[in-house]
């Protein structure tokens, strides 16, 4: 079977864009194949900052014959619609036309459109301009003087040459040709720019790889990647080092070379008093280089004053020079750093006129990270026009923290290992609550914003805050995304909630919604914050106290779904729960769920929980039956008007199994009833088990539809009772199942 490879190769390709284009070439590529009726046993794409590359194998040599049936009018209708067919079939006359018989239509005309196979290098020559001029490039641009044409070429920077061939392995490929924009495809490329630009002659994947191989291209972007992990790995491992860890980086930096030549560089360590991670986002941010620590360090380890790079050329001194022209860079960038570090932790110089706001917040203008929370609230920073500014929205989260506080943590906590009171926690929630926007206003968070809430606590640390206060101002952003862990020191879980819940309640009230896939103030993610947070540190708060608009805990109840269910949770359950409730209850002559706003986010996924337990079990599934059951015949002698009791009459139980039942039934809810009291829904859930067998004896034995009315009407209540107390766990109706 033949191969296909082609290669687009061009300027400089953006790192950030070339796994996506990639990914796109190979997608538009093998589609074209199949719409032409052309299969292939396999196609892998790869990418070098000036290239990308696809080989597909397996290819068929030609697509198959069609044959096509195509009916055309009745006989007898209008010469219009017959020329109409005519056209539309391809044919010169009627003549060419057959007729066929329906018994009930009459005769039709049919044409019989016979389309030979191709040859799949003119299919290819014929895809891939299109393919190569709608390519979907987030950005792209024209280049030269035929720019200036009309429907000129648009890629990513100026393309400069397409490689095409198209055959089996035994034989001597052909060249696909076609051409776009003046650039005809042909069988040639290039190698590295500087170590070999010369022409390189290719027939098919394995000697192109090969043959940039040897002209210092590796291809393959995943090894690349490795290439440059071991090799810093490598040098560091020789110093007693070992790289910190950045994916990202790494990836970006397979990305700018094609040829990948390690290299390690060093700054004055003088430099290493500034926050580790700041330095190590000054040197990735403009020099693209990976930082080390000594072996076995982690996230909070000093660094070491070397660094890694990645050169893209081998050169004659085995990179000296480039290592120490890197490292220029690198000293000047740090010494900016060094500057906002040492610059945040002095004195401002308007301190007159930031005492108004560091009285309205308690703030001690002799400490720096003060100094810059006032000076964010005299600053008068903007929130949002119809939310205020940053300062009332610190105001906001402080009375809001302290609240949940006292709500979650009445009784105080341990806070690094010693007990704090009620009052305490208070006041350390409060504190953290109105440091935590500070570093807003500092130099460094002003250079790199994501460095906002770290450098608050580094700022907090220097200034003697309490560990708790300084982990608040941190983590209290967080989680940033499902793989960032949630607070859990008490203080930071109440400024965090109180900063997420501010923004849902806020965004709320003004009417701005998450709708569709937009969601510009990122509102789906504070609720995943908040739902996390309560959910993984097992609190119980209830957030209708906190979020007064009903339709966002609807919200939260969405979100809830979400999240549940990615954990495993069955759907059904969940929606059980939801819709039912330890506060549900049935009114047995409406059959009407009356629910509470199932706001404790803890206690409805402890019910899903215990519900889902439950239902494995052989009583569990029984009693499901016996609820559907139930659910069953009341709706349909509710649908015709039955009278239902409004409660059960002993007098009129004369069976011994509905006696039975009833008697369960009352031991049920007596125990079903404290058990929902305490919160113990594996209790609760046993105590609904106990019905079980009274319930399959009462439907085995007991006729429900009695020809007594009375009787008739006493039954029914007892199957009201049965539903009203499964109804108070959830509502079983929408178990599936």
């Amino acid at each position: 079977m033949p191969d296909l490879l082609l290669e687009l190769r061009s300027e400089e390709i953006p790192a950030r864009m070339q796994r996506k284009a990639a990914g796109d070439l190979k997608k538009l590529v093998t589609d074209a194949l199949v719409e032409a009726g052309l299969t292939y046993e396999g196609a892998r794409e790869y990418w070098t900052p000036r290239r990308l590359t696809l080989d597909v194998r397996g290819v068929d040599a030609r697509s198959k014959d069609v044959v096509e049936e195509r009916k055309g009018p009745r006989t007898d209708a209008p010469q219009k619609a017959i020329e109409g067919f005519l056209r539309g079939a391809g044919l010169a006359s009627i003549e060419e036309a057959g007729v066929q018989t329906d018994p009930k239509k009459g005769d039709f005309y049919v044409a019989t459109i016979r389309k030979p196979g191709r040859p799949a290098e003119e299919i290819v020559a014929e895809a891939m301009p299109k393919i190569i001029r709608d390519f979907p490039w987030p950005k792209s641009m024209r280049w030269g003087a035929a720019s200036a044409a009309p429907g000129s070429l648009r890629w990513v920077r100026p393309l400069q040459s397409i490689l095409c061939t198209f055959g089996p392995e035994t034989e001597e490929p052909i060249v696909v040709d076609f051409e776009v924009d003046g650039i005809r495809a042909g069988n040639l490329t290039a190698g590295h720019r500087f170590h070999a630009p010369e022409p390189i002659k290719v027939r098919r994947f394995d000697d192109y790889a090969a043959s940039l191989e040897k002209a210092f291209v590796v291809l393959d972007a995943e090894r690349r990647k490795d290439i440059i992990r071991h090799d810093a790995e490598n040098l560091a491992f020789a110093k007693g080092l070992e790289v910190v860890p950045d994916e990202g980086l790494l990836e970006e930096v397979s990305g700018l070379v094609e040829w990948p030549v390690t290299l390690m560089g060093a700054f004055e360590e003088e430099f290493l008093q500034i926050p580790p991670e700041v330095i190590q986002l000054t040197i990735k941010a403009n020099q693209k280089c990976f930082v080390a620590r000594p072996q076995g360090g982690d996230q909070t380890s000093t660094l070491s004053n070397d660094f890694l790079l990645v050169s893209n050329i081998a050169a004659s001194d085995g990179g000296t020079e480039i290592a120490r022209g890197n490292g220029k860079v690198v000293r000047a960038r740090l010494s900016d750093a060094l500057y906002f570090w040492q610059t945040d932790q002095a004195d401002l110089p308007d301190l007159a006129s930031l005492k108004p706001s560091a009285d309205k917040f308690g703030l001690d203008l002799a400490k720096p990270l003060d100094q810059r929370m006032a000076k964010l609230d005299a600053l008068g920073m903007t929130f949002h026009a119809k939310l205020g500014t940053q300062g009332e929205r610190v105001e906001r989260i402080a009375a809001l923290a302290e609240t949940i506080a006292a709500t979650v943590f009445p009784d105080g906590a341990e806070l690094g290992g010693a007990k704090v009171t009620g009052g305490e926690m208070k006041a350390l929630v409060r504190r953290a609550a109105l440091l935590a926007k500070a570093d807003l206003t500092t130099e460094a968070v002003g250079e790199f914003p994501e460095l906002q809430g770290l450098m608050g606590r580094y700022y907090a640390a220097l200034q003697g805050e309490h560990p708790s206060v300084q982990a608040a101002i941190e983590e209290h952003y967080k989680p940033l995304g499902p793989g960032d862990q949630v607070p859990s020191d008490p203080v930071a879980i109440s400024v965090a909630l109180a900063d997420k819940l501010d923004m849902l309640v806020g965004f709320w009230a003004i009417d701005e919604k998450p709708t569709g896939s937009k969601d510009p103030y990122a509102l789906r993610r504070a609720a995943l914050g908040v739902i996390r947070a309560v959910l993984e540190n097992r609190l119980t708060l209830r957030l209708g106290t906190l979020t007064p608009a009903g339709d966002l805990v609807a919200f939260f109840h969405d979100r809830l779904k979400v999240q549940l269910r990615d954990s495993g949770a069955r759907h059904d359950l969940v929606d059980a729960v939801l819709s039912g409730g330890a506060d549900a209850a049935i009114s047995p002559l409406e059959g009407e769920i009356h629910q509470s706003q199932n706001d404790d986010l803890l206690d409805v996924t402890r019910r899903v929980e215990a519900l889902d337990s439950f239902l494995s079990t052989e009583d569990g599934a029984n009693l499901l039956a016996g609820y559907r059951r139930a659910a069953n015949i009341l709706a349909a002698e509710e649908k015709k008007g039955t009278a239902i009791a409004a409660a059960v009459e002993p007098a009129l139980l004369t069976e011994a199994e509905e006696k039975l039942l009833a008697a369960a039934i009352d031991r049920a809810e007596i125990e079903l009833a404290g058990a929902l009291e305490t919160a113990d829904y594996e209790q609760a859930m046993a105590a609904l088990a106990k019905l079980r067998l009274p319930v399959d004896a009462f439907f085995d034995k007991v006729l429900v539809n009695a020809e007594d009315e009375s009787v008739r009407a006493n039954r029914l209540a007892l199957l009201a009772r049965i539903r009203a107390a499964c109804g108070r766990v959830a509502d079983f109706s929408r178990i599936a199942g």
